[in-house]
């Protein structure tokens, strides 16, 4: 990753101070990206207790997914890094040893913050060289996580997406998406928008341990709800689909049966993948919490990152059997939709929210 030194001050911070009063400075962490690279605040404010977010501003924002990948988009853009949701298992750690900070709690409590995404999108999709491929947001680091609050970045993101009629797709464990249903629907009736929200699992205690910083479960399935309600199809990810703590045959028929119920478009499982950074994170959470099962995890992935292909098939066969029985289908990440052109207008009074029709 590339950066530039940030402005000294950024579009956010205006806003930021009046609400939060942060403590900034330029050091010691802009020794973490070179002299004077990064600006770094901390909020005096209860929900960013521990959190240090260090500005920078981005050379690209548009980053194309290694060939190699198994995503099913070429295109990202991640205006933040860490994530404060904490989740034990997030793969994206590896992305804070890439730029010299802690993987573990590090990538918990020390969120890079990319101030100038906005304006260095629009700037990107005007260019010439670009041909407005699908742009995925949301892959690795949440793009509606509790920073997106106070930072503000992704209203300008869609804005910029939706004047040029890009397709792209969000994928979320945050309820903040909702404050930004409106620029949604309005990107939506001139390109392929897909939305999908990832919840693996409705045990809360599972919740509570492995994914102490997101919102509960149900409160993610009511994003599905909401948005569903206003005509904006979202698909599920079932992600991930724990082995031996929650992938027990009645608890992925209650996690399908309440995907179903909160009007879901798609269920899609995915199973614990354990790349470097996040499986040594989740090996040693798994050593306090479960110290039983280490040796059984460490034999389920004895040959990489991913579990066995038997196991992935029957996981993915239960929960599409599942998926029929309740009926919804799979579905992909990010599975495109467009709301249909709107009909003739009668009077000039807004109009209800349209519906979404599957491509």
């Amino acid at each position: 990753m590339r950066w530039e030194n940030p402005a000294a001050e950024s579009a956010a911070t205006p806003a930021v101070r009046s609400a939060a009063a942060p403590r900034h400075d330029r050091s010691p962490d802009a020794a973490l990206f070179g002299a004077d690279a990064v600006t770094t605040r901390t909020f005096d404010v209860p929900e960013f207790a521990g959190i240090t977010f260090h500005e920078i501003r981005a050379r690209t924002i548009l980053d194309r997914v290694p060939g190699a990948s198994r995503m099913p988009f070429e295109w990202t853009v991640n205006p933040y890094r860490g994530c404060a949701h904490a989740c034990v298992y997030c793969f994206a750690r590896r992305t804070h040893g890439h730029l010299g900070l802690d993987t573990g709690v590090g990538f918990d409590s020390r969120i890079v913050v990319k101030v100038n995404a906005p304006e260095l999108l629009r700037r990107q999709l005007a260019s010439p060289r670009w041909h407005g491929e699908h742009v995925a947001m949301g892959t690795d680091a949440d793009c509606y996580q509790g920073a997106e609050d106070r930072y503000r970045l992704m209203p300008g993101l869609l804005t910029a997406l939706r004047d040029r009629a890009n397709p792209f797709s969000i994928l979320t464990k945050g309820t903040l998406i909702l404050r930004d249903l409106d620029l949604l629907k309005q990107s939506a009736e001139v390109t392929d928008v897909g939305v999908s929200v990832s919840v693996g699992f409705t045990d809360t205690e599972l919740w509570r341990t492995v994914e102490p910083g997101a919102p509960a479960p149900q409160r993610r399935l009511d994003v599905v709800r909401a948005l569903t309600a206003h005509g904006i199809g979202c698909g599920v990810l079932m992600a991930p689909v724990i082995p031996f703590l929650g992938d027990r045959p009645d608890q992925l028929r209650a996690t399908v049966r309440a995907v179903a119920a909160a009007g879901a478009t798609s269920v899609t499982p995915l199973v614990l993948h354990l790349r470097p950074g996040a499986r040594e994170w989740f090996t040693a959470w798994l050593g306090r919490h479960h110290p039983h099962l280490v040796r059984r995890f460490e034999r389920l992935y004895a040959d990489g990152a991913y579990a066995p292909k038997w196991y992935q098939r029957r996981i993915t066969r239960q929960v599409h059997d599942l998926a029929g029985e309740y009926g919804i289908g799979p579905g992909r990440v990010g599975m495109p939709r467009r709301l249909p052109p709107p009909g003739p207008v009668t009077e000039p009074a807004a109009t209800g929210p349209g519906r979404l029709g599957l491509l």
